[in-house]
């Protein structure tokens, strides 16, 4: 549908938005900005003029805000213009810049920009905050990088946060990479003097790009110029080293942080304990873990699991079972994938009435029971023939409520088969077949069909057996 817009409807809807006013309002506050005279004060009658003085730019201003339509917007804008005596508030320009880059009609928004200059309007920080903040939005780094040079033209120096909010932009775009680079280096040849947190943009992008010699340089080249780094600066290294499995100079890194004042915050640690932990490293990762607290930065959920994580991968259970205790020691509960990891890894061990105990205090501590520990348990019990010890578990599990998968139910079925003939699977299984039907999903078939499905692949003479 083609909108139809013209000089016509801007001057109606500004010519509207005066009837509306209220009567209350005197009419020459439409017009002027000045104080209102005392109304205990006698007014002089002022001589009739014809060619009356045009609504303020304030009023405009708002006209312009509230307008949905961008290109209406800018009737309303073009039609004040060219009124006698005329000037528009530059609070103006800078709403109808937004709307109209919002809207990607980026030639008005140029045109918009010269004529701030032209009519000689002061260049602010804000107005290229806003133009570098439009193209960014819109994708376009090409835009937002010549705005740098726009400003320069202009006469306007470029501030830090200009530079590092163009080097966002661009590193975003991974073919952008090398061209925020080189913005980067020549910036100083503006006067433009690079911060912290722009050699910082810098690092993170060259260290996801796995150009981590180049974030190295960078980070050195900081003390050449004065600057300090930052916990961010430290972290962005560590995990790069991290990623290229370079773990134990990312811990001298940590080393170096430390010493020189830093706290390192709980992601660097983090990235530390999971690379360690994967390097089989699991020793220096708890004394890691240890170290945490007397550092400043007292070990949370994450940091524990990923140290249980990293034991129970690696056949060491009973370590994780101490970690467990150091958490209740500094205050941090364990949670639902503390309890999960440790009972499978307990019985991938076969340390079957250790991971039973840990379930019990799981559910004493009023977590729900993963269907993941009653599988661990069924499953080692019916390994070693403990087939009661396994039935028991699914019992627990239907008293809270839990429905064991069906992986779980196909476990103890082949067991009891197996073990003590199909004739006294109805009297083992006659209470845990009770389990509340309403709880099941698209996730855990009804065990009574599990059962008969896996009854038909064990043999014809059990098919017709019926539950």
């Amino acid at each position: 549908m083609l909108r139809i817009r013209s000089s016509k409807s801007a001057a109606t809807i500004i010519n509207r938005s005066l009837i509306v006013l209220p009567t209350r309002i005197p009419l020459f506050s439409l017009y002027s900005s000045q104080p209102q005279p005392d109304k205990n004060q006698k007014q002089q009658p002022q001589p009739h003029n014809k060619q009356h003085e045009f609504v303020s730019p304030l009023r405009v201003q708002k006209l312009i805000t509230s307008q949905p339509d961008p290109l209406l917007a800018q009737d309303i804008f073009d039609y004040a213009s060219r009124q006698p005596n005329f000037r528009h508030s530059y609070s103006s320009f800078l709403v109808l810049l937004l709307k109209l880059g919002r809207s990607r009609h980026f030639s008005h928004v140029e045109k918009l920009v010269v004529r701030l200059k032209t009519e000689r309007y002061p260049l602010t920080p804000t107005l290229f905050s806003y133009l570098i903040q439009i193209y960014g939005e819109a994708g376009l780094p090409d835009k937002a990088h010549r705005t740098f040079y726009t400003m320069i033209e202009f006469g306007f120096q470029p501030l830090p946060k200009h530079l590092n909010r163009i080097l966002e932009i661009l590193v975003s775009h991974r073919s952008h990479v090398r061209s925020a680079f080189d913005l980067f280096k020549c910036a100083h040849k503006h006067g433009v003097l690079p911060n912290t947190e722009s050699y910082n943009i810098l690092m993170r992008a060259f260290c996801l790009n796995g150009d981590l010699s180049i974030a190295y340089q960078l980070f050195n080249k900081m003390f050449e110029r004065d600057l300090v780094p930052n916990d961010e600066s430290y972290r962005l290294l560590m995990q790069g080293l991290c990623r290229k499995g370079q773990v134990n100079t990312a811990v001298d890194f940590l080393e170096d942080m430390l010493n020189k004042g830093f706290t390192p915050d709980a992601l660097s640690y983090t990235t530390l304990l999971n690379s360690l932990c994967r390097k089989k490293q699991l020793r220096e990762a708890y004394k890691l873990l240890c170290r945490m607290k007397v550092k400043g930065c007292n070990p949370d959920i994450v940091h524990y699991n990923t140290v249980i994580v990293g034991f129970c991968r690696e056949g060491r259970a009973l370590d994780a079972c101490k970690v467990l205790e150091d958490m209740a020691e500094n205050g941090c509960l364990p949670s639902v994938v503390s309890y999960r990891t440790l009972v499978s890894g307990l019985c991938h061990q076969g340390s079957l009435d250790e991971a039973k105990r840990y379930m019990e205090e799981m559910l004493s501590k009023g977590l729900s029971l993963h269907f993941s520990v009653v599988h661990a348990l069924v499953r080692g019990f019916c390994n070693v023939g403990r087939v009661d010890e396994a039935c028991g578990v699914l019992a627990e599990s239907a008293r809270h409520g839990e429905v064991p998968h069906v992986e779980t139910w196909i476990t103890i079925l082949h067991t009891i088969c197996e073990e003590n003939g199909i004739e006294s699977l109805d009297e083992i299984l006659k209470g845990v077949l009770e389990t509340n039907q309403a709880k099941l999903d698209t996730r855990i078939r009804e065990p009574r069909s599990c059962l008969e499905d896996s009854l038909m692949k064990m043999g014809k003479k059990y098919a017709n057996k019926k539950f």
